[in-house]
């Protein structure tokens, strides 16, 4: 397997094979870490990380990736990178390819990552665009295999507002992965018509199911994950009101996660979560609409079932896996067991 100079706009663009390989490898960054093994495997690399959208996972992530690697992060937010203001994506792009050896972008819309991939003349990676968020069903993917101990053949149902950039990405990559995927979102939130019909041609040769249903004692019968998200989602926040009366029936709950008929359905959530009122916004919701919790309850947040903090920690060891992969020729994992070799030595 060799993924040297890719970028990661969307999964879309990688094979079942190619997403399993990076969720291994990440697998694998996972153990050394966990044993103190060190793995350089990006020593001398610079790595700029571009933030429009804040994050607290998706930078620490990177930062934390690349310095384990090796390599040294860059972070450059929102004040210093002005897209279409001071300087186009085209020129931003050139200049920084000439000066790192990736580009992580996170950020507004797409066609900004797919322009930095265009230009950049290194790999470039996204952290998250109004379209996709695809390192972040990679550590989803490795978090339920972990569990699982497969991908294929899982049954997934994601709850409440499935058309954001976690609802497409979720969509594509189970379709990837031969998963059975159930939407489960009033129908006004489904996936677009074109992201659906792309996953159902993609799942016509893995072998998963696609599903978008209303109802939700449909959507969650004997689902082995139950996945949700804020229902509202940055730079929408006028529109609390409304998806609160269009989400309230689509709260996973104890009720909710007995439905599926199983004990040990994991509950998944890409965090920040609304599950109490620890938050400023919590607190405005209850304020404003009388809710202590929005799109999950806290005693399901904090069940056994829940595995969000592994899902928060796997972004790590993932995005390792991603810049290893793009960054190096040939296979990681010869190129690990090289270097903690030549550590150990």
């Amino acid at each position: 397997m060799n993924l040297l100079n890719r970028h990661l706009l969307t999964l879309k663009d990688y094979t079942p094979e190619e997403i399993e390989y990076l969720v291994d490898t990440a697998i694998t960054f996972k153990r050394l870490k966990n044993e103190g093994i060190p793995h350089r495997v990006l020593d001398g690399k610079n790595i700029a990380l571009l933030f429009e959208k804040p994050s607290t996972r998706t930078r620490c992530a990177f930062v934390v990736a690349c310095v384990d690697l090796g390599a040294h992060p860059e972070y450059l937010g929102k004040n210093d990178i002005q897209f279409g203001k001071k300087e186009s994506v085209e020129d931003t792009a050139i200049v920084l390819g000439r000066m790192f050896d990736g580009i992580e972008f996170r950020g507004f819309k797409h066609e900004t990552v797919e322009g930095l991939a265009k230009f950049a003349g290194v790999p470039v990676w996204n952290g998250l665009t109004d379209l996709y968020h695809p390192t972040q069903i990679l550590a989803d993917f490795m978090t339920i295999k972990e569990e699982l101990g497969h991908l294929k053949g899982v049954t997934f149902s994601y709850i409440g507002d499935a058309r954001n950039n976690m609802g497409n990405s979720l969509l594509i990559g189970a379709a990837k992965m031969g998963m059975n995927f159930r939407a489960v979102a009033p129908k006004e939130l489904f996936p677009s018509d074109d992201i659906v019909t792309y996953a159902r041609t993609i799942a016509n040769e893995t072998g998963a199911t696609i599903t978008l249903t209303e109802d939700v004692q449909e959507g969650v019968k004997e689902a082995d994950v139950i996945y949700t998200d804020v229902w509202v989602s940055m730079g929408e926040e006028d529109q609390y009101e409304q998806r609160i009366q269009m989400l309230k029936p689509y709260q996973v709950n104890q009720q909710m996660m007995e439905m599926t008929g199983k004990d040990h359905t994991l509950f998944m959530h890409c965090l920040p979560s609304f599950h109490d009122l620890e938050t400023v916004v919590g607190r405005e919701m209850h304020d404003k609409f009388g809710l202590t919790e929005l799109e999950v309850t806290d005693d399901v947040f904090r069940s056994k079932n829940s595995v969000v903090f592994d899902e928060a920690e796997n972004r790590m060891h993932t995005i390792k896996a991603v810049m290893a992969a793009t960054l190096t020729e040939g296979d990681v994992n010869d190129l690990i067991k090289r270097s903690a070799s030549v550590s150990s030595a």
